[in-house]
């Protein structure tokens, strides 16, 4: 219900923030709920209805097919196709092929790794494994939730090392040198799967449109209503928790991505405390600088590996980091109520002045 009231609170801001459409383009929309265990909805501009319906199945045949793809826990080789629950099976044994895809995804991930100071890892699967299986049981039993064990969390970095991970470029193949180490790909999938859907409507005719993923939001040529770009709202992670609506900052923007990672959207309670799903891997344990960071740049998949590293440091090391990076800025949201935010991300926030005419 947080991920739906917060897909809604996108929708009402746009509808807020728009002006009369053009004679020969209408505003239209759609929402489907099952992929990447989030609500994902997609705002656009087209010439009919029939042509916004026809963009709008093949997004979501799209998001269907990378969600299974990407998925950890669940098998699709009844329908001939390698996720990464097949690989975390049958890799360590032979290299499997894989999608190029899935294939592109890891490479993408694994080429970034250094640059993100590790702090984004898809090889801390054995780690994450522990961590979800305690957060499902104190979500079914929220009275006897408790903690993973930090030797078991500590046992299971010996199987993190993402050298381990060897990719085949001529034959697309990926083979694990741990016999015990497993991917997760959960802090990048989602903004990756929704960099290929919006290039392929920006590929089309459909062109002028938002996409709104849970924490990932993708925009594409600014809408057909005379506004400068589409308006897109940073949640108060408070909101979020306790079903609310409230925006803390409104950004005016188009051709980019605005993705947030944040202690409040998937996360289990012990002992009074909220345990969140951003996983340290230098403390093994959830993240505490930040409420959320989000980012800003063009690559949604590139914004969905940055919020999470960036949410990972300490603020002047998270800071520093983003602006060594070109294109990309930020905003940092703090336990006590207090945000920062970029040169950049200022220039674009409705609190600091910026307009949407």
């Amino acid at each position: 219900m947080k991920k739906l009231a917060a897909a809604l609170l996108l929708c009402a801001l746009c509808l807020a923030l728009a002006l009369p459409g053009q004679a020969d383009m209408n505003r239209y929309s759609s929402v489907f709920m099952d992929t990447f265990d989030t609500v994902i909805s997609l705002i656009g501009f087209a010439d009919s209805q029939e042509t916004f319906d026809r963009w709008s199945e093949l997004v979501h045949e799209q998001y269907i097919y990378m969600h299974k793809l990407f998925d950890t826990y669940h098998s699709y080789e009844d329908e001939g196709i390698v996720s990464i629950y097949t690989l975390n099976q049958r890799a360590a044994q032979e290299p499997v092929a894989v999608d190029p895809i899935l294939y592109n995804l890891l490479k993408f991930c694994k080429s970034n790794y250094a640059l993100c100071k590790g702090q984004t890892n898809i090889a801390m699967g054995s780690v994450l494994s522990i961590w979800h299986a305690y957060r499902d049981a104190g979500l079914d039993d929220p009275l006897h939730a408790q903690l993973p064990p930090m030797e078991d969390l500590e046992a299971a970095t010996a199987h993190i090392d993402i050298d381990n991970l060897i990719l085949n470029d001529e034959h697309m193949t990926v083979y694990y040198a741990d016999p015990d180490m497993k991917l997760d790909v959960g802090a990048v999938a989602k903004g990756y799967a929704t960099e290929i859907v919006a290039q392929m409507l920006l590929s089309g005719d459909m062109n002028s449109f938002i996409i709104s993923a849970g924490g990932n939001v993708r925009l594409g040529n600014p809408p057909l209503d005379g506004r400068k770009g589409w308006g897109v709202g940073i949640q108060d992670p408070d909101g979020a928790v306790f079903g609310l609506s409230d925006i803390v900052e409104t950004l005016f923007l188009a051709n980019t991505s605005v993705v947030t990672s944040g202690d409040y959207q998937r996360f289990y309670t012990v002992d009074g405390v909220n345990y969140h799903h951003l996983i340290d891997p230098d403390t093994l344990m959830p993240g505490t600088h930040f409420r959320s960071v989000s980012i800003i740049t063009e690559d949604s998949g590139f914004a969905d590996m940055l919020s999470t590293a960036a949410f990972l440091m300490p603020y002047e090391e998270s800071r520093a980091f983003i602006e060594s990076l070109d294109g990309v800025e930020a905003i940092w949201l703090f336990p006590d109520g207090t945000k920062e935010m970029t040169d950049g991300a200022a220039k674009i926030a409705k609190s600091r002045g910026a307009t949407n005419n």
